[in-house]
Order: C-alpha cells, then sequence, then structure tokens
C-alpha cells in the first residue's frame, strides 16, 4: 500500500492510504465516495498515515454498508480507551447510494472494494470501487497492453 500525499487547492485533499493491488485485481466499474464512522484514536491514528487497505471489502448488512478488514493501527497516545484495529466501521452514504450498491453487489461476480481513503476537509473518506475480478489471463493481456503502450511512447520519445 502507497502512502501519497497530494494536495488540491480549495477544498484541501490529502491521500492516506491507496489499495493498488484493487485495480490489479478487479476491474472497477464505477466509484463512490463515502465518509466512515470512526473513533476519535482511529481519526487520529489516520492523520498520522497508519491504515491499510489489503484485503478490506465492504458488505451490506440490513440497511447499511460496512468496510471489513481495514487495519487502522491503534494511536500511541490512547490510553485505556483504544480502539481495535480491524472493526467493521459502517460507510455513511445516502439511501439511494445504499440501495443502489446493494442490488450491485447482488449481481453474481460484483463486489465492493476501497481504492482509496482521504481526508477531504476535515472528514474522513474512502472511495468504493464497484468491482468485478479479473481472471488471469485478463490480467496478463492487461500487462501486454501496457508494456505495449510503454513501449511505443518510448519509441516516441526517441523520435523527437
Amino acid at each position: 500500500m502507497a502512502k501519497g500525499k497530494e494536495e488540491k487547492t480549495g477544498d484541501e485533499f490529502k491521500i492516506i492510504v491507496t489499495n493498488r493491488k484493487a485495480r490489479r485485481d478487479y476491474e472497477v466499474l464505477e466509484t463512490i465516495e463515502a465518509g466512515l464512522s470512526l473513533l476519535g484514536s482511529e481519526v487520529k491514528s489516520l492523520r498520522g498515515g497508519k491504515a491499510n487497505l489489503k484485503d478490506s471489502y465492504a458488505l451490506p448488512k440490513g440497511s447499511e454498508i460496512y468496510l471489513y478488514n481495514m487495519h487502522i493501527s491503534a494511536y500511541e497516545k490512547t490510553g485505556y480507551a483504544g480502539h481495535e484495529p480491524e472493526r467493521p466501521r459502517k460507510l455513511l452514504l445516502h439511501g439511494k447510494e445504499i440501495d443502489k450498491l446493494i442490488s450491485m453487489t447482488e449481481t453474481k461476480g460484483m463486489t465492493l472494494i476501497p481504492l482509496k481513503l482521504y481526508f477531504k476537509g476535515k472528514y474522513a473518506k474512502v472511495e468504493i470501487g464497484i468491482c468485478r475480478g479479473k481472471k488471469a489471463h485478463d490480467k496478463r493481456a492487461a500487462i501486454i497492453e501496457r508494456d505495449v503502450k510503454r513501449d511505443m511512447e518510448r519509441e516516441f520519445k526517441q523520435r523527437r
């Protein structure tokens, strides 16, 4: 997982963690921005960049959607009232968005994968991708396509 610090003017935007493995293993069909229901010690730990999206996913539970296996390390300066690092965290979405995501996940082969975790202003946000798993031959084709594109760009640079 890569840590990055991208800044935008106006609406402050700071990426904490990206899930690079998700784009390699899944075909992302659509993305949705969602808020996270977090504890104070979790927010402090996120501000320090101590999070990991590896192997995390989102599932509907009743009429809500929860994010599972997202690891947020314990904040060092918290006393006895810390947090569990891999607890399920509720995603904050509008009702129509929740209904849409639930209907999409009921389709065979579709899943919800977190792609990015970032702060937008003072709020922690997660970018959720509606994804379909890639087969091994799809991954190989994507690698070959990327290599061909890189070689073409190299050729154009050399000709200039």
